[in-house]
């Protein structure tokens, strides 16, 4: 019994908390969801972009509906929210803001 509790207690001791990569916050006081791009996790999309942490706006550390509001991110030109890359041609909705004519006169 003795040794399962010194080998749990090692293993949380030497677990790292996940922190934002851009300013080092740990995601238990990023005040929003985070924000992911190439395939890393900020806490803010300024981060995520290097050009400030937009976190320090919000007044106290920790989840909340206002830090959620204040760090919404913004979708990047040429991606969706996501970071996907944005579709193009057809799947992108052009066609749908035609009139159902020259929607068919189009296709393929």
């Amino acid at each position: 019994m003795k040794t399962e509790k010194k080998r749990s207690s090692r293993l949380r001791k030497s677990t790292p908390v996940p922190a934002c990569p851009g300013c080092r916050m740990t995601k238990n006081e990023w005040p929003g969801e985070g924000y992911t791009h190439d395939g890393e996790t900020y806490c803010c999309q300024g981060c995520a972009e290097g050009t400030s942490c937009t976190c320090v706006t919000v007044g106290k550390p920790g989840f909340s509906r206002q830090g959620q509001k204040l760090t919404k991110a913004e979708p990047r030109p040429g991606e969706q929210r996501s970071g996907a890359p944005a579709p193009k041609g057809e799947l992108s909705g052009e066609r749908d803001n035609l009139g159902t004519a020259e929607a068919l006169d189009q296709g393929g």
